[in-house]
């Protein structure tokens, strides 16, 4: 689940703050580096949480209504197939989700008003209503309801946004990326595989991991390497002037330039010219562009390079 555009970006933050440190232990920066990612997988399981919390919720208000002293009809005969709905009962009993949340804890509990007023917008929504209303219910209407109201009423919840950014430093840059990963665990369960219907996992594979120590330890222990390229290249420009966090992505991308064969320039550099747009300047995005060109140009007409 954690891919390369979340772990160029953890390396981004991990190497500027390297710098800012008078305490410089590549050790460290590998536990932070390896603690953001466990943060950006935990946020995974907190999303995927919630949708378990609104049931809870919605299962509390329907019980409160029934012990009424003077419950009305409505209040004895509600709708329960928000309650009864197969895909969150198979989320809930899921074995990875349990285990990780065992060894995990986490909870909704301090964003009550929230997940109410999150609650009662679905509750009033054409989609709820659809749902609601239908006689038929089997498995698959079930989790594309939930898929529909994901998408409606999480993906891109400004309010949502706000509370994960509170909870998590490491959230900040990952909300939307690990909520389009909900939204893909969601269309992938299927009914057949019951409570051990498989979860993304941390990293697809070792690869995955093994990319970001290297390139966290290729970017700093050459250092010297890619800083004189650098300079090289800005030679018409103040150097000192340049930005340090211009500095830092170039630096990252010639080193996973030079470090991973397997990968095209040409992702390298839109990869870390896209950081740039984000995380620098406004103008970092064509200065980037433009320097990393140069300096993949001469690699390349120096023979230092190969690949496409």
């Amino acid at each position: 689940m954690i891919n390369r555009i979340l772990i160029r970006t953890r390396i981004v933050q991990i190497v500027y703050a390297w710098y800012q440190n008078t305490n410089k232990d590549l050790r460290i920066a590998e536990k932070e580096l390896l603690f953001g990612l466990q943060k950006s997988y935990d946020l995974y399981y907190y999303l995927l949480l919630l949708m378990i919390e609104l049931t809870k919720v919605y299962n509390t208000r329907i019980e409160a209504r029934r012990n009424k002293y003077l419950p009305t009809d409505e209040d004895l005969n509600p709708n329960i197939r928000l309650v009864e709905n197969k895909f969150i009962q198979q989320l809930s009993q899921n074995n990875q989700f349990n285990k990780y949340l065992n060894k995990s804890p986490m909870s909704w509990s301090e964003h009550e008003a929230f997940v109410k007023n999150l609650l009662d917008e679905i509750l009033a929504s054409d989609a709820y209503a659809e749902y609601s209303n239908t006689s038929k219910t089997n498995y698959n209407a079930d989790k594309e309801f939930w898929r529909k109201i994901f998408k409606q009423f999480i993906y891109n919840n400004e309010k949502l946004d706000e509370i994960l950014e509170d909870e998590s430093i490491f959230w900040n840059d990952d909300i939307e990326i690990v909520q389009t990963f909900v939204m893909k665990s969601i269309k992938q369960f299927s009914e057949e595989n019951g409570e051990n219907q498989r979860l993304l996992p941390m990293f697809k594979d070792d690869e995955d991991r093994q990319f970001a120590l290297k390139l966290l330890h290729d970017t700093i222990l050459n250092e010297q390497k890619y800083r004189q390229l650098i300079e090289y290249h800005t030679e018409k420009w103040d150097f000192d002037r340049i930005a340090f966090m211009d500095m830092i992505i170039m630096q990252i991308a010639l080193a996973e330039i030079h470090t991973f064969e397997t990968i095209p320039t040409s992702v390298s550099l839109n990869e870390y010219i896209e950081i740039a747009k984000s995380y620098s300047t406004s103008k970092s995005g064509t200065f980037v562009n433009g320097i990393l060109d140069a300096i993949v140009a001469d690699l390349r007409k120096n023979n230092i390079i190969f690949k496409n």
